[in-house]
C-alpha cells in the first residue's frame, strides 16, 4: 500500500483533512482522488467532493468493485450531510450489497446506518427501527459502534424514550471516547443536548411553561387530556384522535382546552378558526355545525358545552385538560429548528421533512437570511441553507485501507 495513501487516509480518521490534502492534494489516482472528496467534504465544499467522489469512483477498474462501491458510500454520506433528497437509494443498497460481499462488513454496514439516517430524517420510523434491529454493534470498531448507538438513540428521541434514549446516548459517549474522533464526539455531545433543551410547552388554565422531553413523555402517559398541538391530535392514555385532516376543528379544540375550565366567547372562536374580524350570521352558523362536528369526533374523551357567551369543554375521564404547544410557532421556528442542527439543507429537503410546500418553506429560508439568522451558498438547485458552518463528518470511510482503531 502507498505510504503517502495510508498516511492521508489516517488523517481523515483523525479529523484533519487539511492534513491529509497537503500530501494528495496534487495527486490525481482513484484512491487520492477518494480521499480529497473526503477531505473536501470535512471541509464543507458538498459540490467539489461528490465531483471528486464520482471522478474517484469512474476511475477505479472493474476488478475494484468493493473500492467502487466505497467511492458511492461516500458520497452517500455527503448527500445525507448536505440535506440533499436527490441521491439514488437504490445505489446506496448495491453499494453495501457489494461491500459485505467482498467482505467489508465495517462500510457495508456503515452504508446501512446512513440508509437508517435516511429514513429518520423523513420520518418513516418504523422501517429504521426495522433495519437498526436486523444490524449487531458488538463486532464493529468504536467509530461505527458510536453512530449505531446513536441512531439507536435518535429512535428513541422520536418515539419519546428518554431513559432509552439517555442509555444509548451514554453508550455513544464510551465509544466515541475511545474512537477518538472529534467530529463524531461533538456529534455525540449535539445529540444529547435534545434532551435538556425545552422541546414543548404546556398550556393549561391561560398559563404556560416549558417542558424537557422527558416531561413530555410523563405529560403524555399521565391521565390528562392533551390537546396536542405538535402533532395536531387530542389523546388521553391510549385513546388518540387525530385532527391533522381536520384544521378547523383542532383550532376550536385548542382554543377550548387553552382556556379550560373557563368557557371561550364566540366571537374568540370565530376569530380563530375563520379569521372573522366581524361576525354575522352566516359565521355563527358555520361555527355552530363546526362545533357539532367537534362533539361527534371527540364524544370518547370529551363534550363541548354551550354557555351564555361561548363553549367550553368537559372532560369525561380526566380532571385537567392541557395544551402541548411547540416552544416556538411560526413557518420560520419550524424551519429553524431543523436547520439548528448545523447542517447545510436544501428547501426541497427540508419541504419534505417538515411536511410543507417548498414555497412555503422558501419565503421562511429568505424571512430568516434577512434576518441574518441563516445563510445560503451554492446557487440552482445546488443552493443549501445552514445556520452556521458544518464542523465535519463523523464518517472515516477510510477507502484505500482499513486502519486500527486505535
Amino acid at each position: 500500500m502507498d505510504a503517502v495513501i495510508t498516511a492521508a487516509a489516517r488523517a481523515l480518521a483523525a479529523g484533519d483533512p487539511l492534513g491529509a490534502l497537503n500530501r494528495v492534494g496534487l495527486r490525481d489516482d482513484p484512491p487520492a482522488l477518494a480521499l480529497r472528496g473526503i477531505a473536501m467534504a470535512q471541509l464543507g465544499d458538498f459540490v467539489r467532493a461528490k465531483a471528486l467522489l464520482r471522478s474517484a469512483a469512474r476511475s477505479f477498474s472493474p476488478m475494484e468493485a468493493a473500492a467502487r462501491a466505497r467511492c458511492v458510500v461516500a458520497e452517500a454520506d455527503v448527500a445525507l450531510n448536505s440535506r440533499d433528497s436527490g441521491w439514488p437509494a437504490g445505489a446506496l443498497k448495491a453499494a453495501w450489497a457489494t461491500l459485505e460481499e467482498h467482505g467489508d462488513r465495517v462500510n457495508g454496514a456503515y452504508a446501512r446506518y446512513l440508509e437508517v439516517r435516511r429514513l429518520l430524517l423523513v420520518g418513516r420510523i418504523d422501517e429504521a427501527e426495522r433495519m437498526v434491529a436486523e444490524l449487531k454493534a458488538a463486532p464493529f470498531p468504536p467509530a461505527l459502534r458510536t453512530v449505531h448507538q446513536l441512531v439507536v438513540a435518535g429512535i428513541a428521541i422520536r418515539r419519546l424514550r428518554t431513559k432509552a434514549a439517555r442509555a444509548a446516548l451514554a453508550r455513544a459517549h464510551r465509544a466515541a471516547d475511545l474512537a477518538r474522533i472529534p467530529a463524531l464526539t461533538a456529534e455525540v455531545e449535539s445529540a444529547s443536548l435534545v434532551l435538556s433543551t425545552p422541546a414543548a410547552r404546556l398550556i393549561a388554565s391561560g398559563e404556560e411553561r416549558p417542558l424537557l422531553l422527558g416531561d413530555v413523555e410523563a405529560l403524555l402517559a399521565s391521565k390528562a387530556l392533551v390537546v396536542d398541538a405538535c402533532r395536531h391530535v387530542v389523546r388521553q392514555a391510549r385513546t388518540v384522535v387525530s385532527l391533522a385532516r381536520r384544521p378547523v376543528l383542532f383550532v376550536l379544540a385548542r382554543a377550548l382546552g387553552e382556556a379550560w375550565p373557563k368557557d371561550v366567547p364566540r366571537d374568540l372562536l370565530l376569530a380563530r378558526a375563520f379569521g372573522a374580524r366581524r361576525a354575522d350570521e352566516s359565521h355563527r352558523a358555520r361555527l355552530r355545525v363546526e362545533v357539532a362536528r367537534l362533539r361527534i369526533v371527540l364524544r370518547a374523551l370529551l363534550g363541548v358545552g354551550a354557555t351564555k357567551r361561548g363553549f367550553t369543554l368537559t372532560p369525561r375521564n380526566a380532571r385537567k385538560v392541557v395544551v402541548l404547544a411547540p416552544p416556538v410557532e411560526d413557518d420560520r421556528a419550524s424551519v429553524l429548528a431543523f436547520l439548528a442542527d448545523g447542517q447545510s439543507w436544501s428547501s426541497s429537503t427540508l419541504a419534505i421533512a417538515l411536511g410543507m410546500s417548498q414555497r412555503t418553506v422558501q419565503r421562511a429560508l429568505d424571512s430568516l437570511a434577512a434576518a441574518g439568522k441563516v445563510q445560503w451558498f451554492g446557487r440552482g438547485r445546488a443552493r443549501r441553507w445552514m445556520t452556521r458552518p458544518v464542523a465535519g463528518f463523523t464518517t472515516t470511510l477510510l477507502l484505500p485501507v482499513s486502519l486500527p482503531s486505535g
